[in-house]
């Protein structure tokens, strides 16, 4: 993490490591860890956030700064002003008493490297440490074989038993097989997904532990809970126990997207629509949603609705529209009457053969493995050709955006994608 040179301090050798913090808990909760990493417990002083700005303006910055803004009326702005007494190569460690995912990302826009949600448990402040060291001694980076850019997809179902689960894993399973990348499947559903099911595999607890534990999410976390189902393709999924909610603000989540995004060269998400009405802000990095639909009056309703809510909440994103299930005989709502009720045509057209879906089952196989050389494995690639196209002719097109804090200006952006050891999450 850089910032700008302040040319107007004297030179010196820079120390380590700085705390400035606004009470006595959080500074002893920080000195003892501070000692276990070679440094000096004196180098912890209290007036948090706007004396780290003070006395960087005089005196040289460490390698690793931890600030405590808990008494910052306006983070952002104060960030920003830190920034420009900062010099290059400084890791910023914020702590704070706000839990929002906005702040956070925010934050994280701004240039900061973590943010520990407060109180700060001793775990996650040497996680921190840890990653902010390998981040000064030269991050370890994800570097892919190719510049392939990540696709990111969400398949959601319009309606309960539309086969969203089902495409998304065939999806997942060609994106690997077919296109080529590394991919990741995240099923959302927490206490029903069938992603690890589908593909004969223990989900094991790396979901749930995410939920629980959001601070807990970086790069080593994702390498070791992601179940792996063959050389391209790995899955986090989860059966939680149906007498055990599972809260979240959506942090999790949200730090799960970009760890993924980071480590793989494909990600397909299985998206309920609870979550999809719970944290909107979850497709705002999606490339392509996948709509499975059915031609039905309730399914026809309500892919007018989710096609109006996405038009407001995820423009960015090519909708495909994917008929799935369907059969030769007489549909409840005929394809002409379901194009014309939601004014527009239906991408691809997903033909119910039930002897590859019991045969996919049996076998532990996503249906696009069992259903070689049929009908509907024609439709599912024809499936997996419009989402790499939208996905690659959008990243063809487009570059990232610049943010506008002076960290970012200064190349911060780039290290904050490329880095493995990823940011820390909001904590609980």
């Amino acid at each position: 993490m850089n910032a700008p040179m302040n040319h107007g301090r004297g030179g010196g050798m820079r120390d380590p490591f700085t705390a400035f913090v606004c009470d006595d808990e959080t500074a002893e909760l920080i000195r003892p860890v501070a000692v276990e990493n070679g440094w000096s417990p004196e180098k912890v002083n209290k007036g948090g956030l706007r004396n780290a700005i003070q006395t960087l303006s005089v005196s040289a910055s460490p390698h690793i700064l931890f600030v405590d803004m808990s008494e910052s009326g306006d983070p952002l702005n104060d960030i920003n002003a830190l920034a420009e007494v900062c010099e290059p190569g400084t890791v910023v460690i914020a702590a704070g008493q706000v839990n929002d995912v906005r702040l956070y990302r925010d934050l994280i826009a701004s240039g900061i490297q973590e943010y520990l949600l407060k109180p700060i448990s001793p775990d996650h402040l040497r996680d921190a440490f840890v990653n902010a060291q390998m981040t000064v001694s030269g991050p370890r980076t994800v570097e892919a074989a190719t510049d392939k850019p990540n696709v990111m997809a969400a398949v959601i179902g319009v309606r309960g038993g539309a086969g969203a689960s089902t495409l998304a894993s065939s999806l997942a399973w060609l994106m690997g097989d077919k296109a080529g990348r590394s991919t990741a499947l995240l099923d959302l559903d927490i206490h029903f997904g069938t992603g690890a099911l589908s593909l004969d595999l223990e989900p094991g607890r790396g979901l749930t532990d995410a939920i629980e534990n959001p601070g807990r999410i970086d790069g080593l976390f994702i390498e070791r809970a992601m179940v792996r189902a063959n050389d391209r393709l790995c899955v986090l999924s989860a059966e939680a126990p149906i007498n055990q909610p599972m809260l979240t603000d959506g942090s999790a989540y949200f730090q799960l997207e970009e760890e993924i995004r980071h480590a793989f060269e494909g990600t397909v998400i299985d998206f309920p629509r609870n979550v999809l009405v719970q944290f909107p802000h979850l497709l705002n990095e999606v490339h392509v949603v996948v709509l499975a639909v059915e031609f039905t009056l309730a399914a026809t309703r309500d892919t007018i609705r989710i096609l109006s809510w996405l038009k407001a909440n995820a423009p960015q994103a090519r909708v495909i529209i994917a008929a799935n299930k369907v059969v030769a005989t007489a549909q409840e709502v005929s394809r002409k009457d379901f194009e014309s009720s939601i004014e527009r045509k239906v991408d691809v057209v997903l033909p119910y053969d039930a002897r590859c879906a019991a045969q996919a089952a049996k076998l532990g196989q996503p249906l696009a493995k069992a259903a070689k050389n049929s009908k509907l494995a024609q439709a599912l690639n024809q499936l997996l050709t419009l989402t790499m196209e939208s996905a690659e002719s959008e990243d063809g097109g487009e570059k990232p955006a610049e943010s506008s804090s002076l960290f970012s200006k200064l190349g911060l952006g780039a290290l904050g994608k490329k880095k493995e050891s990823a940011k820390v999450a909001l904590t609980k």
